[in-house]
């Protein structure tokens, strides 16, 4: 059994890395990821990648915070310490609404930055990992797992007739920077 865990095409253009997906596809052969040093418009749907549940993060974390910032209103002004200021009512509702708004901003805020260092894995002290060094400069990187693929030489070539410039058997999960 070999040690190879990813067989890597490198491509210069990014047309010729979705011809090569493809091309991979049309053989029924999965893919594992591609990294790109700049946004492709459609490669998510065609590598089928499932919608962000971010929305549903950022709604939550939003409800969060109009609740906090109404409960701590309410508590202060209406309930713990109750003041008449020039007759109006302790608990004025369009009086909470600019602090409501900006605890909601806030948490919402904080909330989706926390949420994203946590999914991405980008936690303080952790060393950046990529698969090929290149898919942050100048290269469009398919990954393919050679484990759940078997037929090695087959990747080999559908990739080389997409127009890699190089494919390479990587026995790593992800290349260190150091």
């Amino acid at each position: 059994m070999s040690n190879t865990k990813y067989i890597i095409g490198s491509f210069a253009d990014p047309d010729e890395m979705m011809h090569g997906i493809d091309k991979l596809q049309a053989n029924n052969i999965s893919i594992y990821d591609c990294f790109t040093p700049m946004p492709i418009h459609g490669i998510e749907a065609k590598l089928g990648v499932k919608p962000s549940r971010l929305p549903i993060a950022a709604f939550c974390f939003g409800a969060l915070g109009t609740t906090l910032g109404f409960s701590l209103l309410y508590y202060t002004m209406a309930y713990d310490w109750p003041m008449n200021i020039g007759g109006k009512p302790s608990f004025g509702m369009p009086n909470f609404v600019p602090v409501t708004f900006e605890v909601t901003i806030l948490l919402c805020a904080l909330g989706m930055v926390a949420t994203f260092f946590f999914r991405n894995h980008l936690f303080p002290g952790r060393a950046p990992r990529v698969m090929d060094l290149r898919a942050t400069d100048d290269r469009f990187i398919l990954a393919v797992d050679a484990n759940e693929n078997t037929d090695h030489a087959l990747i080999d070539s559908l990739l080389k007739e997409a127009g890699a410039v190089e494919v390479k058997y990587n026995d790593r999960k992800y290349v260190s920077y150091e």
